[in-house]
């Protein structure tokens, strides 16, 4: 993979410049229940002025044992380029330049940046995607705070997937893209037998599956005429949340940009033949076509950014049972690929008025009352006599689902920008005053269901229900911590009823 792909006089024209742009395109907060890049960058960071010469410049970093070094302002501290070990012998030993010249010569500019408290899964996409080894992070003011590269990604726990990363990016059809999506599951299984943390997996799955998703676009892409104008692929439920399982369907849409009603009922038909085609290829490669049609190949979710504005609205205002079902899945949309700034204007105008409808906050509350425990009176496991797996709990509607749907509700009456639940959950808990050791042991509860989640997926068989478990076959502590877990889901949900006035 090139060092990098962006000439120090003809910058990329998709390079990120602001500090406060992530990777999906929206000015929001990072994902910090993942690994932030800020905790993950160990070493000092390591600068040299724009006058300083290429000889200086080699000596730091063989000092520094390291392969790059950024150009800085020594006024504003703004990052001006990046110089690594490869660009400089190249330019000395093949093109023959000069030793005592000034760094700025030769430093690659047009910068790739992404602020010190974004994530891992981030920081991983645009690497792969820019085909580039190293990103300089950037405080919230613009000023450079370090550098991250591809081997601190790498050097992770569960993130040995660079030759799967490498093999997505190589593929040039649908088959050899399903066998790879097989991959993903192997190394996911892997994880998991090895103990990593289900934050860890998670992260992995997510950015792998990202990965996947945005290679079956490009290559389908690549076979249509798109209209010439902003659009972007949505996706929404746990792949919008950064959640997918082993056994996640699909949730996406389409948004774009017209000008007028009859142009977008024009683009609307350009784009449904590229979107179906989008759809059969990642079914193809392992992720079902969603069984309630909710896809950008409908025409009811391939919408210009007027009409998902439209939808959003008319939801928030009518607080009937559909319009609080389409909440559970349309309200954690993220962008994955395209005009992704679609998808922040759209966030930032959701979380402008959400707070302005009570009514409809209140209907997402009481919807989230007809959980009922998995849990007796007396502590034990309660099961809901499911004829084909009767001594079972269904682990995402009555384990994982409870955590996410308080998150999403207090996400949307605060104006938190993040459709992560265990990110909502720390950035609403630290808003409404839910001491630090509560949210902790929330989302300490939340990771645990997901990890059985996921070794039921791995371990289970094809006949079995994916999210269904037999508490009876569980390790005694696994058990035990099941049913804390259990109890926090309804801590979680009591705090809601309390909030708006409900009965729990």
């Amino acid at each position: 993979m090139p060092d990098s792909s962006i000439d120090a006089t003809h910058p990329h024209p998709d390079t990120l410049v602001s500090p406060g742009i992530s990777v999906a395109g929206a000015r929001v907060a990072p994902l910090s229940s993942f690994s932030t890049l800020r905790q993950l960058v160990r070493a000092a960071p390591l600068t040299v002025p724009p006058s300083a010469s290429v000889r200086e410049t080699l000596l730091k970093l063989d000092i520094a044992h390291t392969d790059a070094i950024v150009v800085v302002d020594e006024a504003s501290r703004v990052a001006l380029g990046i110089v690594t070990l490869r660009d400089v012998m190249r330019r000395i030993a093949i093109e023959a330049g000069d030793l005592e010249a000034p760094i700025a010569v030769i430093m690659t500019g047009g910068l790739i940046t992404l602020p010190a408290d974004a994530t891992a899964h981030q920081a991983s996409v645009i690497m792969v995607r820019r085909g580039v080894r190293h990103l300089v992070l950037t405080e919230v003011d613009g000023s450079y705070f370090n550098v991250v590269s591809q081997a601190d990604l790498y050097a992770q726990p569960g993130a040995r997937a660079e030759e799967l990363v490498i093999a997505i990016l190589a593929a040039t059809d649908t088959a050899t893209l399903a066998t790879l999506a097989v991959g993903v599951r192997r190394l996911a299984a892997r994880l998991l037998a090895e103990r990593v943390g289900a934050e860890a997996i998670c992260q992995r799955i997510s950015a792998l599956n990202d990965l996947l998703t945005l290679q079956v676009i490009e290559l389908t892409a690549g076979r249509f005429e798109l209209p010439y104008v902003p659009w972007c692929w949505l996706v929404f439920g746990s792949e919008g949340r950064l959640e997918q399982t082993l056994a996640s369907d699909q949730d996406n849409g389409l948004i774009f940009v017209a000008a007028s009603e009859e142009e977008t009922a024009s683009l609307r038909q350009a784009f449904l033949p590229f979107a179906r085609a989008v759809n059969e290829a990642l079914d193809a490669c392992g992720f079902p076509l969603c069984q309630g049609n909710i896809m950008a190949s409908n025409p009811a979710w391939c919408l210009s950014l007027d009409e998902w504005k439209s939808a959003f609205g008319e939801w928030m205002s009518n607080a009937q049972p559909e319009a609080v079902l389409n909440s559970t899945i349309f309200f954690d949309f993220r962008a994955l690929y395209g005009q992704d700034s679609l998808a922040g204007e759209l966030r930032e105008w959701l979380l402008a008025r959400a707070s302005s409808y009570p009514i409809f906050l209140r209907a997402l509350a009481a919807s989230t009352m007809n959980w009922e425990s998995p849990l007796n009176w007396w502590q034990g496991f309660r099961y809901d006599g499911h004829k084909d797996f009767p001594h079972t709990i269904d682990l995402k509607k009555h384990g994982a689902r409870p955590f996410v749907d308080a998150a999403r509700i207090q996400a949307l009456a605060r104006g938190v920008p993040d459709t992560n639940t265990v990110e909502r959950l720390r950035a609403a808990g630290s808003v409404i005053g839910i001491p630090p050791h509560e949210t902790a042991a929330l989302v300490d509860a939340f990771y645990h269901i997901q990890r059985l989640r996921l070794e039921h997926q791995v371990t289970g068989s094809a006949n079995e229900d994916p999210n269904r478990v037999n508490p009876d076959l569980l390790h005694a502590l696994d058990r035990l911590i099941l049913k804390e877990s259990l109890k926090q889901a309804r801590s979680l949900q009591q705090r809601l009823a309390m909030d708006y006035a409900l009965t729990s």
